[in-house]
């Protein structure tokens, strides 16, 4: 199994493989590396002794680019690739990217927007009536009714619309090789109904024993606040053990039913997956092309978790891998990193440690193992659970194990770190040695915002927490002796975020003294929380409105104010300025955000009528002389 799985009809005759198992499609270049599902499942598949070849990223224009290996004798495994394809494909903006960091040397147009529903169709013309079965991020996101921010409509699930027979949904080992094992023992693909982790058609609920069934698709379509209604109930049932049989009806169509999703890998089960034969580089035929811009980004770094309890209502993990955190154990993770010095190109830099939330490395609670995590709660938001369990003892230890590897040099973290857990663990150890080992120069932390308003419908920690932590980060690096900034991320256009909030924002910027390089403007991406809010107008947990900018030129507005100090952006600036009545920041002062247009003279902000008006004209006629 030391060599690359299949890609071509040759490659299968080489290893006398008369015909394939699984053939798996996805939308990304093969890159045989465990931080690229396709090689995971893949892998995983192989070594229960199925026989698997990928096509990866086929024509989509051309049926015959699906017949690659033949008709496989279980079925097709179908995934967009690492990214939902739309995406992969546009910005926030809605306008087209111009590179593909998952196709060979960053080339875009090579996989179809809708990725899943268009490569389902495609093996569904060729082949009648082989099991298709989706997987991935996208199919995991769109499983049930959704929003589809580029259409601006809510869509029916890509199960439908794809021709698929199954979804496998979230991280998708344990359910692909149930499926696996059923198909392998000539159990029909529509009788598996009873698998964790997956999504299936039924004409009708007989059998299915308690299921909740949600609004119909019809009445979500009419009426957006039973999409809200809906979308509570989706997210109260994504945990394995609480979690119930969710069934939404379709018209003329039966029902899409959605089963709770599959439990946890363990920690051997994790090791075991990431022990796997990977090459742990990007297949051969992609030299020409110079690689895989994505793989350089993660090629010298260490996945250390799954899962994530911190709960941002726009982030999909919750809806994609849970909220109980599984980690690898202390021993995968150095083996690995003894294996980067094998690599030619490794100078001795561990670029990562992490994963969703790099400090989390435990469930968040004792009772999330037996009773699964609350349906009622967060566990940091809006302030940490009682039951809270915030310990970084074991991360500390890993990470010096790392750092004692001979030929280690320095281990960086560059996922998040949830800066309100950290301020929950009264031991400062691990602050104290992030500044002293694992960052240089600089440590990007996401506050997103400093209203309180908008951070609540963000589902993250007041502001005051974000100043809590700046002022420990700080001392640290006094104490050091090391001068390390904070380079804070802000998002603008969150639900919740009126021009006078995003105002407010740029007040913050001006006192920090810089201009954010990188602004992240809310993207209405498939299955979060905070897209249920932009396209509802409502908050789907407690049923409150909540305000949204929706208009593309105020979402301009809000993004321009974060970068004021731009010139591109003074007339934006101004315009929104001018909408939260704030022109008292259009001046010469410290304060201010503009300087007035054409030349104007200094004014000051009028309070006192008439009176104060003749004040200022005298000031100004004094100057003149």
């Amino acid at each position: 199994m030391n060599q690359f799985l299949p890609m071509s009809r040759q490659e299968m005759d080489d290893l006398n493989i008369e015909q394939m198992d699984f053939v798996y499609v996805t939308g990304d270049a093969y890159v045989d590396h465990p931080s690229f599902g396709a090689a995971i499942i893949c892998r995983l598949l192989e070594s229960r002794g199925y026989k698997v070849g990928i096509i990866a990223q086929p024509d989509w224009r051309d049926s015959k680019s699906i017949e690659v290996f033949g008709e496989p004798r279980l079925a097709f495994l179908v995934s967009a690739g690492n990214m939902d394809s739309m995406v992969n494909h546009y910005t926030a903006a809605r306008k087209r990217r111009h590179q593909d960091a998952y196709s060979p040397g960053g080339k875009m147009g090579l996989r179809p927007d809708r990725a899943v529903i268009v490569y389902g169709n495609l093996i569904r013309r060729s082949y009648k009536h082989t099991p298709v079965i989706l997987g991935g991020i996208e199919a995991s996101l769109r499983r049930l009714a959704h929003y589809d921010y580029w259409e601006d409509r809510l869509r029916r699930s890509v199960l439908l619309d794809s021709g698929a027979d199954l979804i496998s949904y979230g991280m998708g080992e344990h359910s692909i090789l149930e499926i696996a094992q059923a198909l392998q023992d000539g159990i029909p693909v529509r009788a598996l109904t009873y698998i964790p982790g997956t999504v299936f058609h039924a004409d009708s609920l007989d059998g299915l024993g308690n299921v909740t069934v949600l609004p119909s698709f019809e009445r979500m379509q009419e009426e957006p606040a039973e999409y809200a209604r809906s979308f509570a109930v989706q997210y109260r049932n994504t945990d394995p053990i609480r979690g119930k049989i969710l069934a939404e009806p379709y018209q003329n169509r039966g029902y899409v039913v959605q089963n709770p999703p599959s439990v946890p890998l363990t920690q051997e089960e994790m090791d075991d997956v990431y022990g796997l034969p990977y090459q742990r580089t990007w297949h051969p035929k992609y030299e020409q092309d110079g690689g895989i811009p994505a793989f350089q980004e993660i090629r010298f770094s260490l996945t250390s978790n799954r899962g994530c309890f911190g709960g941002c209502n726009f982030c999909a993990l919750t809806f994609h891998q849970g909220r109980i955190v599984q980690t690898r154990s202390h021993e995968s993770l150095i083996e690995e990193a003894k294996d980067f010095q094998k690599d030619p190109l490794f100078k001795g830099y561990i670029h990562d440690v992490g994963g969703p939330t790099a400090d989390f490395r435990h469930p968040s609670c004792d009772k999330q193992r037996k009773h699964g995590v609350c349906t009622g709660r967060q566990c940091l938001f809006p302030s940490p659970c009682p039951n809270l369990k915030a310990d970084h003892r074991d991360y500390v230890e890993l990470l010096r194990k790392l750092r004692e590897i001979p030929g280690i040099k320095k281990v960086f973290i560059r996922s998040g770190i949830r800066f309100d857990y950290v301020l929950a663990d009264k031991d400062r150890t691990f602050l104290r040695e992030l500044v002293q080992y694992h960052i240089s120069g600089q440590l990007r932390v996401a506050p997103e915002h400093v209203s309180d308003q908008v951070l609540s419908c963000m589902g993250k920690p007041r502001h005051q927490v974000y100043e809590d932590f700046l002022r420990e980060y700080n001392r640290e690096n006094e104490k050091t002796g090391k001068k390390q900034y904070a380079v804070p991320y802000f998002m603008s256009s969150h639900p919740g975020c009126t021009m006078k909030e995003a105002v407010k924002l740029a007040e913050y910027i001006r006192d920090l003294g810089f201009m954010p390089e990188q602004v992240q403007d809310f993207y209405p991406t498939p299955s979060t929380l905070s897209t249920c809010m932009y396209f509802t107008g409502i908050h789907p947990l407690t049923g409150q409105k909540v305000y949204v900018p929706r208009d593309p030129h105020e979402k301009a507005i809000q993004r321009a104010l974060i970068q004021y100090r731009n010139p591109a952006n003074e007339k934006l600036v101004r315009e929104g300025l001018k909408i939260a009545h704030r022109e008292d920041l259009i001046g010469y002062g410290p304060k201010c955000l503009l300087r007035p247009k054409n030349g104007q003279k200094p004014q000051e902000k009028i309070k006192n009528g008439p009176k104060k008006k003749k004040t200022i004209r005298n000031i100004h006629k004094k100057k003149k002389g």
